[in-house]
Order: structure tokens, then sequence, then C-alpha cells
């Protein structure tokens, strides 16, 4: 015989009613009721037919991951955490990909989400970016990750304050002569690294030294790119003592280009990056590391608590999450002599 939800309602002692608001993820429904529900109805193997949820409540049962990019480790490390939280709520994941902004013609977003989803999640799409504003005109519950928006729930870290410890690290081991390897030489889709290049800049000026505009170079946030970049700095008469990249795949590339030079990352030039990626520790990468899995499931938390509410939390300040100093062999003091 199938189990109905009056089943579960006898078994949890409530009402019908409440049992469908629960397990539909409808408000007015404590948390401890809520959860009391969920596990008669585990215990019981009860499954909710999704076409009458989403037609009786309005609901498709889905939110949108609307992100520039898909394969790269951050984003996908992000799409980890996010997919566990809405896996064990029983909500479906629409990936998104956006149009770069220099896109000749960028799709329009906000038609292809409408009444296709219950909320959505951004990744990294700048404040100004139309596409974003797009999402947010839908009026539908949100959360930003990697950005701030006012009115908008967020989970961000200190990019600005990442940069200042990675390069304070630096200074402190004796380096003055400091390269970076940034992302693009035009604004691109990032603000994080707009950020890191003010948080860099901003030590300089503390130890008052002033930055060669020639020990700057581009690596695009990939592996290939950080390897081309350090090849250019390299190339300078009077190359740096220390490389800060403002990605630990980027940093990647710059060892594969320093080792190839004849040279040792931590002896003959200092390279720290920026994310905590797990084979920062294999390849002995100083790094200042973020929790990039944690930053989706706090976000998708949130955005769950909104759904719950039936609207977008404008009140919820933002999440600050915080990132730590990784020493390794790949960082050490400047060579004198």
């Amino acid at each position: 015989m199938a189990i109905t939800i009056r089943d579960i309602a006898r078994e949890a002692g409530v009402s019908t009613a409440t049992v469908s608001r629960a397990l539909r993820g409808l408000p007015n429904v404590d948390d401890s009721t809520r959860a009391r529900v969920q596990q008669v109805a585990t215990s019981l193997d009860y499954v909710i037919s999704p076409s009458a949820s989403r037609l009786a409540s309005g609901r498709t049962g889905s939110i949108a991951v609307v992100t520039p990019y898909v394969a790269r480790w951050f984003f996908a490390t992000i799409m980890s955490g996010i997919e566990i939280v809405m896996q064990n709520a029983g909500i479906d994941v629409l990936l998104m990909t956006v149009d770069p902004p220099n896109a000749h013609q960028r799709r329009p977003l906000g038609s292809r989400l409408r009444r296709r989803v219950d909320g959505a999640l951004v990744l990294v799409l700048p404040p100004e970016d139309g596409q974003l504003q797009e999402v947010l005109d839908l009026e539908i519950p949100t959360s930003l990750i990697g950005v701030s928006v006012p009115d908008v729930p967020s989970v961000t870290i200190d990019d600005v304050l990442a940069a200042r410890i990675a390069t304070r690290h630096l200074l402190d081991l004796g380096h003055r002569r400091i390269g970076i390897i940034g992302g693009e030489p035009i604004k691109g889709v990032f603000t994080a690294e707009h950020d890191r290049l003010t948080g860099f800049l901003s030590v300089l000026t503390e130890a008052d030294i002033e930055f060669d505009p020639l020990l700057e170079a581009f690596g695009y946030f990939t592996i290939y790119g950080g390897e081309q970049a350090m090849n250019a700095l390299l190339t300078l008469p009077d190359r740096p003592t220390a490389v800060l990249a403002f990605s630990d795949e980027m940093a990647f590339g710059a060892m594969r280009s320093l080792r190839s030079h004849g040279l040792t990352p931590g002896v003959d030039v200092s390279l720290v990056g920026i994310d905590g990626h797990e084979m920062s520790e294999y390849l002995d990468l100083t790094t200042v590391a973020q929790p990039v899995a944690e930053l989706g499931r706090l976000a998708a938390e949130s955005l769950l608590g909104q759904m719950r509410n039936g609207s977008r939390n404008k009140d919820a300040e933002s999440i600050r999450v915080p990132t730590q100093l990784i020493p390794r062999g790949s960082s050490a003091r400047v060579q004198t002599g």
C-alpha cells in the first residue's frame, strides 16, 4: 500500500497541512517540526510526487546557478558545496552559464530563468553587470558568491585582505622587488582581481616601496597563462625576487616556468598564490587559502532560507568568510650577496 501524507501526519502527530508545507519547503513551519516530519517521511519511505507538489505550490523545485565558467577549479569547487545542500533539500540545480561582458551579443538571462526556478545563486558577476541585474529584476530569492550588492545576501572573502596578507608575508621575508601575476589587463569578469591588486599596492605604499609597472604580468586565471606570465617576468633585466599570483592555478603555471628556466621556487624566486587549491600542498606552494566549497554551502543555505520564507531577504548581511596564510617551501627569505 502506498504511503500518504495522512500516514506521515498520524506518525508525526501533526496535521496533513503541516506535513504538506514541511515537505514542500513552504514557510510557517518551525524547524523542529519540519525536521520531525522529514524524518518520519524518510522512515516510511515516502516519496513526494514532484509534479503534484509543484502544481499545488506553484513552485518549480529548482534553483539556478548563474556562473561565467563551469570547468575551472574555483567554480567547480563552489558547485560541489552548493550541490550537497540542494541535494539534501530535494532541490534540482539548473546550471546557467552567462556570456562574457565583451561578447558581441549577450543572450537575455532573465527570460531564460523566469518561471523556471524558485531562486538563483550568482557567482562573481560584478555589480555593474547587466546580466546580474536581470536576475535581480526577477525579484526571486537570490544569493551572491564572491561579490556584494546592497540588499542582496552574499558570501565573500576579503580579497583586499587576502592580497595584503600575501604581500606582507613576502615583505617580512625581506623581498622588495615583488612581481604580480594578475588576471587580465582590461577589466574582466572578476572583481576579486581588482581588490587583490588594491591590497597588494596598499602594502607596498605603507612600506614606502614604489611599484614598477614592468613587474605586472597577466595569466588570465589559467595554469598556461601563469606560465606565460612568469616567462615574461623572468626576461626582465632586473627580475623580481618574489612573485604574488592572484590564483593558485596561475602560481602552478609560474612554478613550471621557473623550473623550465632551471630555477627553484623558494630558492631563486619566491612564489605565493591565493586560493587554497588542494594541489598547492602537493606542490609545496605557499598560499592564502579560502574555503571555496564552504562559500557554496553557505550561499546555498542562505538561498534555501529565503525560499522557505517565500521572498528575498533584503535585510540579510553579507557573510565574510576568513582566509588563512599557509606558508610552504615556495616562499623563503630573500637571497643576498
